[in-house]
């Protein structure tokens, strides 16, 4: 009863006969069921329905304008997928095959007239126990797409950093690979690495690694705003940075302003030579063609970082068009 108690049913009455629906509103009212909703014919009650969206709807199966049947058909066809509004047809028609016609129209029960107010009462309780059971679905469904939504988010982020984690990386750079492989669109691979973290963690503590690693992943998410774009990070003290539809030049503006924003944290490393924080970036980009896998640009883009640190770190080393076979090359950016 608690149940029933936190929601007033809404019941639409559809009765051309003004006795009969003088009788079933007293019938509610006996049954704490004030104000329903009423309508005369069926044109009022299509437009009713459509603003008010009842529980319940007694319907009479003869109407002046619409036959009821009709009026069921065209609820059920404008019912969402989590909508649904029990019907009662009101009839006096006792043919098998008539009241066989009212539940395919799509009537959930009937009622034969004249209306008997301890039938109406046990079929209007049952339907709405039918009715609380669908909201409790409904709700239940809600709850349990939110919680698939909550894992799936979990599943696909990196749990310090909180930016995107390998798994969600391997699944996008495929599909971008593809993606850009069938519009013949260049696609760019940014790869950082920070330097001398290992020394930072030694010197610090792992919590102090901990915050550097947050603090470097916020600069990298910030240089990532396209939805075609992903920052994860890569495993480790390592991140990554996929660029569709992005040439060389774009890739290493992208990456150089990433290097930059790192170096402006001004975060303390005294065991490095530069004495702050600083990342190291190896940049490729390709237009994808079948003859190479998705795996090509990441080999060629972990080559160029292997050169930026070569080189000094906190620079920016980049790799162009490169076929996957042989030595990489090493032109630096």
């Amino acid at each position: 009863m608690a149940k029933q108690a936190q929601h007033q049913l809404k019941i639409l009455v559809v009765e051309d006969s003004k006795v009969a629906l003088k009788a079933l509103c007293n019938y509610l009212a006996q049954m704490g069921i004030d104000a329903p909703l009423i309508a005369e014919t069926g044109k009022a009650a299509l437009e009713i329905y459509a603003r008010e969206r009842p529980d319940l709807i007694l319907l009479d199966a003869q109407l002046p304008d619409i036959d009821g049947f009709d009026i069921a058909k065209r609820i059920r066809a404008k019912e969402q997928d989590e909508d649904w509004t029990a019907i009662i047809f009101l009839t006096s028609m006792t043919k098998d095959e008539d009241l066989a016609r009212g539940i395919a129209a799509g009537g959930d029960d009937y009622l034969m007239k004249p209306i008997s107010p301890v039938v109406l009462k046990a079929k209007v309780l049952a339907m709405q126990r039918l009715v609380e059971m669908q909201r409790q679905l409904v709700d239940t469904t809600h709850q349990l797409n939110t919680v698939n939504q909550e894992l799936q988010r979990l599943s696909t982020t990196d749990g310090l950093t909180g930016i995107a984690n390998r798994r969600l990386f391997d699944e996008l750079l495929t599909r971008e690979w593809r993606r850009c492989l069938r519009d013949q669109k260049p696609i760019a691979l940014v790869m950082i690495d920070v330097d001398h973290f290992k020394l930072y963690n030694d010197t610090y503590g792992h919590q102090a690694g901990d915050s550097c690693l947050i603090a470097v992943a916020g600069q990298l998410a910030r240089a990532a705003p396209r939805a075609s774009d992903l920052a994860a990070r890569y495993g480790g003290e390592e991140f990554a940075l996929i660029l569709a539809d992005t040439e060389m030049d774009g890739a290493l503006w992208v990456a150089n302003y990433i290097r930059q924003s790192v170096a402006d944290l001004n975060l303390p490393h005294s065991a490095s030579s530069l004495q702050r924080v600083t990342v190291s970036c190896g940049v490729a980009a390709m237009v994808p063609n079948e003859k190479v896998a998705a795996k090509t640009l990441i080999m060629s883009a972990d080559h160029a970082l292997y050169l930026a640190k070569e080189q000094g770190r906190d620079r920016v080393a980049g790799m162009g068009n490169w076929s996957g076979a042989g030595t990489p090359p090493s032109d630096l950016a």
